[in-house]
């Protein structure tokens, strides 16, 4: 597949739409409380139903020979979190632990439930292959990232404030496991584990809404980056390089080392180069914690992601090449 291809049919049409919802932003059409409501829709109705659909038509060989993606996810996505707490924690001596955990929430974790599928299927096609490394990354980024941010968090902000009631550490795990974007691919992997058939006629009542995901989330997002500040510092040049520049490289490097499926590993490095979560964002305005550079960093990934994704792709392509 060609980069001109790529770019047409992956890269372009992000772009029209997420300037669709930045200019409707700026008019006044919609501002950021509607863009919250878009988000809840995605992440609560059609992404949800358009991860459960695709993996319940997987079958179980394919669960198992995606062993690796899942392992491999866990260790690059998790190890580049805790490396970007650690990094802005103890290298900028402003910063607060707080600080550094909506840094990790942010650059350490890729919007893969916005653009997952939006960047994904144009390239790779609609596939339950597709479905799935949206799933295991999203398992990955929503049940494990997530409450380790927030834990690391809610710690720090209480051992700055004692009057701050410390919540429990299982809190915002058992939160985020009750998320539908967490749990419906997880039913969706039992379901499959099972051998329960899926019934082809089901389909269309997920399809529906699961069709508005990739449409809806990338419009939303052009909607926020119109209502909020942006101030580029070299804290959110940092995070736009740990984000688009080592986490995939990661990937890519530990992929290889463990013989990952090259299809697989492709798709990957791609999920994993997209821009930093939105999810951190939005945390970071609910604790007002972080919320200008945050943003900033995430608005300079989404521009400098058009010409990062088919740059790794090329990369990716070309080890994959030499090596296998």
């Amino acid at each position: 597949m060609g980069l001109s291809h790529i770019i047409l049919y992956a890269i372009v049409p992000i772009i029209v739409v997420m300037l669709a919802g930045f200019l409707s932003g700026k008019k006044g059409i919609f501002d950021g409380n509607d863009s919250k409501k878009f988000n809840k829709v995605v992440l609560d109705y059609a992404l949800p139903a358009a991860l459960f659909v695709s993996i319940a038509q997987a079958s179980r060989e394919m669960l198992y020979k995606d062993l690796k993606l899942t392992i491999v996810s866990t260790i690059v996505i998790m190890g580049c979190f805790m490396s970007v707490y650690f990094i802005y924690k103890y290298c900028f001596k402003k910063n607060t632990g707080a600080d550094a955990a909506v840094s990790a929430l942010i650059s350490g974790s890729p919007t893969i439930g916005f653009l997952g599928f939006a960047v994904l299927e144009p390239i790779f096609g609609t596939t339950p292959t597709v479905a799935l490394v949206v799933a295991i990354v999203g398992i990955v980024v929503n049940a494990i990232g997530i409450p380790v941010g927030l834990s690391l968090l809610n710690a720090d902000l209480a051992k700055r404030d004692p009057s701050r009631k410390r919540k429990s550490a299982l809190g915002p795990v058992i939160h985020a496991l009750c998320q539908p974007v967490a749990w419906a691919p997880i039913v969706a992997v039992i379901w499959v584990l099972v051998g329960i058939p899926w019934p082809q006629w089901a389909s269309p009542s997920f399809d529906l809404i699961a069709k508005a995901n990739a449409s809806m989330a990338v419009f939303s997002a052009g909607i926020t980056l119109s209502s909020i500040k942006i101030v580029i510092n070299w804290q959110a040049i940092l995070g736009s390089i740990l984000k688009l520049v080592v986490m995939p490289a990661a990937t890519l490097i530990v992929g290889m080392l463990c013989a990952m499926d090259p299809l697989n590993l492709k798709m990957l490095v791609v999920a994993n180069a997209l821009p930093p979560a939105f999810s951190g964002i939005i945390i970071a305005d609910e604790y007002d914690t972080y919320v200008a550079t945050g943003t900033s960093s995430l608005t300079l990934s989404v521009i400098l992601f058009m010409g990062f994704c088919p740059l790794w792709i090329w990369i990716t392509d070309i080890c994959i090449r030499m090596f296998y």
